[in-house]
């Protein structure tokens, strides 16, 4: 029985998503406590959309669990979702644990990811200080919202990620733009299929250099012809960066999708063919 959880937590005290010997993550945190609360004799393991790093925040975190066939499924649901409530920590949430739809992944179904990373560039709220990022030059959003189109699509976006051996960096940018919200907050909304170790945060701190007037727009599309990380582009902290939202296809387009998700990425084509 494969059951979905859709997860909020408070990213400060959390060593990132992934579990990790002697520090306290948030799969950590839910493995621990699901076998208790339904007097499981085995471990379990969790399957996330998207891995958050240290002090990253997460709204819309989604995961999957797989358990041991039972006899009464709603119950189960039922007892799983009441139980979290009372033993979490005030940081993390289980928002609603639902028995999840033939060939859903939490991973491999999604068809994207939202993040937004929220900047205070001029006196800081202090009931956002935890989820913000104070900076003390003002940044101009309009700069952001012309360079983005030049960002948006599919692309190698090497320059942001560091690279893991035999992963791809190539990702399709579906939105990327900046508002002023609530205290003058400056909001960076990013929405890709998926993301690569601190593309993020490193694409943010290539806009900030451009919004703040340190470098111009030129410069920034001109990353995408890199293939390797860019040492002068600065990863922005963690703190100001929210998982908002996971979206998935319809029921009967999830295991399909998940399947697409595994091949590995070009930027060719799907029906491209080779010279003769």
């Amino acid at each position: 029985m494969r059951l979905r959880l859709d997860i909020a937590y408070d990213g400060t005290e959390f060593h990132g998503w992934a579990a990790q010997r002697g520090l306290r993550t948030v799969q950590e945190e839910l493995e621990a406590w699901i076998p208790r609360v339904l007097r499981l004799n085995e471990p379990v393991s969790l399957t996330c959309a998207g891995r958050t790093d240290a002090g990253v925040h997460a709204r819309g975190q989604v995961a999957h669990l797989d358990l041991p066939d039972v006899t009464d499924v709603p119950k189960t649901v039922a007892e799983l979702s009441y139980r979290l409530r009372n033993v979490l920590p005030s940081d993390l949430v289980v928002r609603r644990v639902s028995l999840a739809p033939p060939g859903f992944d939490a991973r491999f179904s999604a068809i994207w990811r939202r993040y937004v990373y929220r900047i205070a560039d001029s006196t800081p709220d202090p009931l956002l200080r935890i989820h913000v990022t104070a900076l003390r030059t003002e940044l101009d959003l309009q700069k952001i919202n012309a360079v983005a189109g030049k960002l948006r699509g599919l692309h190698d976006f090497a320059a942001f990620c560091k690279q893991r051996e035999g992963a791809t960096t190539i990702r399709n940018l579906l939105q990327l733009s900046a508002r002023r919200t609530w205290g003058d907050v400056a909001e960076i909304t990013v929405k890709a299929d998926a993301f690569c170790h601190s593309m993020v945060r490193s694409l943010v701190g290539a806009l900030v250099a451009v919004a703040s007037g340190q470098r111009d727009a030129d410069w920034l599309a001109g990353l995408l012809d890199a293939r390797e990380r860019v040492g002068e582009i600065r990863v922005m902290p963690p703190g100001g960066l929210t998982l908002e939202e996971v979206g998935y296809p319809r029921d009967r387009e999830l295991a399909a999708r998940a399947v697409e998700a595994r091949a590995r990425r070009t930027l060719e084509p799907a029906d491209s063919e080779s010279p003769a």
